[in-house]
């Protein structure tokens, strides 16, 4: 049977027998000392930016002194890192990367809250992106309990983690409610900060549900023909004009580098100074064969049943534009990308098929756009090359990049020297 053409429900097993099988790979992974800790502690939160209602889990890494200093209150409440796991938005699990967040909390003295964000197919797209958002708002929210700085926070991700790092701020910045189902964009009178601010509280006209008939068709890695619209607010701005999103309740604009979120209500801004992204896709508009044309070594590329129960899991419905902005970032407006943080850190692989796009992104980023992108290509290795099932010893170079990763890290909290310990944030 082509992939293609498979049922939901073999989706549903297949993704559940790799979840299963790659839980013994990430255990393996985790055996290798030093063994990375657990999280300190959890919350399930609603899911309230998502039509497709529910709960996920906030997974909390923390300084040791955090339950002290936040029972007493003493000193600077401390900066965050909002953490999006990889597999493809169908497989993994929030404790994935441990040892990335055991490395931020030792060298940074943040705190890091990885995400376990609803998975594919179950949950298709743009659900994990709905999902991350969420998690950013709902750290703002509660940031005084959780004795958290919230205008220093910043993102990271692995893989689809590392796509969900650009997508989650360009779902909260609620561009795609500001155009009119032709595209055309409302002209927005209120203006703060350096881009105009983004003015979502008021509905938007009335769209059409008509799936428009000059469509051109793009095949995905698994050979389904998907119908590329012209037009993105889709099924997205329907369900947020019918009032089952909180994410009409959330405006954004750009200060100085940051991008800064609020809610209408909450008295919490988010600052998101920064991102940091592990080997991101970030052009769902490629096929699959394009991006293997790219590699240089064809023999370390992601098998094919991996990223066709990936694209068949995450890709739906069949009408997907895959040039969404909340997908493909690398091909997203550039009046949403400037509203991106200015400082990007950016980690490719040389063996990877995402190279190419990648490269083409930072490309965008820092020349088009001006950003200032610390830029990263980690030699001889290939896609998730950190995450290794080998229980002997750590993936050899991981650490060295994530504590590059860190040093930029302590750069956007304004965390200026060692002496700075994570008691001291």
């Amino acid at each position: 049977m082509p992939a293609g053409n498979r049922p939901r429900w073999i989706l549903v097993l297949q993704a559940q027998t790799w979840r299963f099988l790659m839980g013994i790979g990430m255990l393996l992974h985790k055996l290798a000392r030093p063994i990375p800790p657990r999280p300190s502690f959890t919350r399930t939160i609603d899911a309230t930016v998502s039509p497709l209602k529910g709960k996920f889990k906030l997974h909390f890494y923390v300084p040791k002194d955090y339950n002290r200093r936040r029972k007493l209150k003493g000193g600077k409440p401390y900066p965050c890192v909002v953490n999006f796991h990889g597999g493809g938005f169908c497989l993994g699990t929030a404790t994935d990367d441990a040892r990335w967040a055991h490395t931020v909390v030792d060298q940074v003295g943040a705190v890091v809250v990885s995400v376990a964000y609803r998975l594919a197919p179950e949950f298709p797209f743009p659900t994990a992106v709905e999902d991350g958002a969420d998690a950013v708002l709902y750290l703002s929210q509660h940031a005084d309990d959780l004795f958290l700085d919230a205008s220093r926070f910043a993102l990271s991700g692995f893989s689809s983690g590392g796509n969900m790092s650009f997508t989650v701020p360009l779902c909260l910045q609620g561009e795609l409610l500001d155009r009119s189902p032709d595209g055309t964009k409302i002209p927005d009178p209120g203006r703060r900060g350096t881009v105009p601010s983004i003015n979502i509280l008021a509905p938007p006209p009335p769209a059409q549900l008509t799936v428009p008939t000059n469509a051109t068709t793009t095949p995905n890695s698994s050979r389904i023909p998907l119908v590329r619209q012209r037009s993105k607010i889709d099924r997205i701005q329907l369900l947020r004009q019918a009032g089952v999103s909180s994410l009409s309740l959330v405006s954004s604009y750009k200060d100085n580098g940051i991008l800064a979120v609020a809610t209408q209500g909450s008295p919490a801004e988010a600052r998101i100074r920064g991102i940091v992204s592990f080997y991101p896709p970030t052009d769902y508009t490629q096929t699959r064969a394009q991006r293997r044309a790219t590699c240089s070594r064809t023999d370390q590329q992601l098998p094919a049943v991996f990223t066709e129960l990936f694209d068949d899991s995450y890709l739906q419905p069949p009408s997907l534009d895959l040039g969404h902005p909340w997908l493909s970032p690398g091909v997203a407006p550039k009046d949403m990308l400037v509203a991106l943080p200015d400082d990007i850190v950016m980690f490719c692989c040389e063996w990877d098929m995402l190279l190419a796009e990648g490269e083409a992104f930072r490309d965008k980023l820092k020349t088009d756009l001006g950003k200032r992108v610390h830029y990263h290509c980690v030699p001889g290795v290939p896609h998730g090359w950190d995450k290794a099932p080998n229980p002997l010893r750590e993936s050899p170079g991981a650490r060295d990049q994530y504590l590059v990763a860190c040093r930029e890290l302590r750069r956007m909290f304004e965390i200026e020297s060692d002496s700075d310990s994570a008691a001291d944030v």
